[in-house]
């Protein structure tokens, strides 16, 4: 088969998985009308393997404006065989990371500070976020440092929610799937392995590259004026998505639900996580220091 006949059957592919799963229906139509048009005018013939999902991704942007709609490369023969290989291998990605908790720790004046890169489902993270909350359970305030965090899981993320909030139900959103539902909804719970970080403030602090899940736990956490966010506007990616295989190299994130917050009606896909305390990522931790060392208290009680 030749390069260009390569690309269209990925095209075709692409664009058959837009058309029946992904979450914008508008979104689909126009990006299956660019590609078909850019394939045309032969812009994927003279490119391969990495280039290629690239420039395809690039394309899927221009007309969706969703981040988290892209094709990623995998080099290897069969590293992307199929979906259940490329879940098992992102559970195997958790795994060596932690679960997300890159770093625990106890700062001067009794503060504490959590550090995720990701947010795994509560299943696989329950245990680590549970001995992170219990290493920082004594100290006078919390901040979460989530510019590194790129992802997360829906209930990954009302789980740690549960440990900043009262022993009760409160609703964190609905995830709908498609553009009428079905729709699931996600709740702290009623019950946690571990002791609830209460009555005490808690700061985020955001970067320009935190995402998904990461930007989820902040948006949720200050809509529920939880907790104050500092440090820079985050990413934009507010649509839950699933991975597909498009061949043995190529995997496709697809975007198949859209997230509304319980609180604000809202998300923040296209627009980001807007901090309460403006700053460089780099700045972030300093400011949110200074903030804490001031006399009055910021968050809920609770």
């Amino acid at each position: 088969m030749t390069r260009a006949a390569e690309s269209e059957v990925l095209i075709e592919s692409l664009i058959e998985r837009l058309e029946a799963a992904y979450v914008a229906p508008e979104g689909a139509a126009a990006a299956a009308s660019l590609v078909r048009a850019e394939l045309a005018r032969g812009r994927y013939e003279s490119v391969f393997g990495v280039e290629l999902c690239e420039r395809i991704s690039a394309d899927l942007l221009t007309a969706t404006g969703d981040r988290h709609l892209r094709l990623l490369w995998h080099d290897g023969v069969g590293a992307a065989s199929g979906e259940e290989q490329l879940v098992g291998d992102l559970i195997e990605q958790f795994r060596l990371e932690n679960q997300g908790v890159r770093r625990v720790e106890q700062l001067e004046r009794n503060i504490g500070l959590i550090e995720l890169t990701v947010i795994p489902p509560a299943a696989l993270a329950g245990e680590a976020i549970t001995a992170a909350i219990q290493l920082v359970q004594h100290t006078e305030a919390l901040i979460l440092d989530l510019r590194g965090a790129r992802g997360g899981s829906p209930d990954g993320v009302a789980f740690f929610v549960s440990y900043l909030m009262p022993d009760g139900d409160v609703h964190l959103n609905d995830i709908v799937e498609g553009a009428n539902g079905p729709t699931r909804q996600y709740w702290t719970s009623a019950y946690v392995p571990g002791p609830r970080y209460l009555d005490r403030p808690v700061y985020v602090l955001t970067s320009a590259t935190t995402f998904s899940g990461g930007e989820e736990l902040a948006y949720d956490l200050q809509a529920l004026g939880r907790a104050l966010v500092v440090g820079e506007v985050t990413r934009g990616g507010a649509h839950p998505s699933t991975v597909v295989s498009l061949g043995d190299n190529i995997e496709l994130r697809l975007p198949i639900a859209r997230t509304v917050n319980a609180v604000t009606g809202r998300n923040w896909e296209g627009v980001g996580v807007r901090p309460d305390l403006p700053g460089s990522a780099g700045d972030a931790l300093e400011l949110a220091l200074g903030k804490i060392a001031q006399p009055a208290r910021v968050g809920s009680s609770g």
